[in-house]
């Protein structure tokens, strides 16, 4: 078996997420597309493609690894995929536990922070905003002067 390459978890990414739109009416794609060019490492970069492909599409741990993925990737993505029985703090805390997962998910929520995409904001999406930023100061992420817009 071949190690999963970047190339291929970005067709992952984008067969997974095909069809979907983000709260802005976007391509959903181009969210995860926006947090792998946030990371530095090959690593990170296909954890960070497919960081919601788990939680919110059909594809499974053992899938992943069918296509590759190494231990090391399949472990990241734990840590950046929420359970349905954990609390938000508590899913940041176990993200925060794993080095990658911890650069995902501030790449992440980095990304997250960027209300620009939302033509008219509403309070749900500020205090969505609210908890994002306590996730960054937790994770240890710095706040872009973005985040404090």
């Amino acid at each position: 078996m071949q190690d999963l390459e970047l190339e291929r978890a970005i067709e992952i990414a984008v067969s997974a997420h095909r069809g979907q739109t983000d709260k802005a009416g976007q391509p959903y794609i181009l969210h995860p597309l926006r947090v792998m060019l946030a990371c530095e490492s090959d690593v990170a970069r296909i954890v960070a493609v497919l960081h919601d492909v788990i939680e919110d599409t059909d594809w499974a741990p053992d899938a992943l690894r069918a296509e590759g993925a190494s231990d090391e990737i399949i472990a990241a993505l734990d840590t950046v995929t929420r359970r349905h029985d954990e609390t938000y703090s508590e899913f940041i805390e176990r993200a925060s536990r794993n080095e990658i997962g911890r650069a995902v998910k501030i790449a992440d929520i980095h990304d997250n922070l960027d209300l620009s995409r939302i033509a008219q904001p509403t309070q749900a999406d500020f205090a969505r905003m609210d908890r994002y930023r306590a996730a960054l100061r937790h994770l240890g992420g710095q706040l872009s002067k973005l985040a404090d817009d």
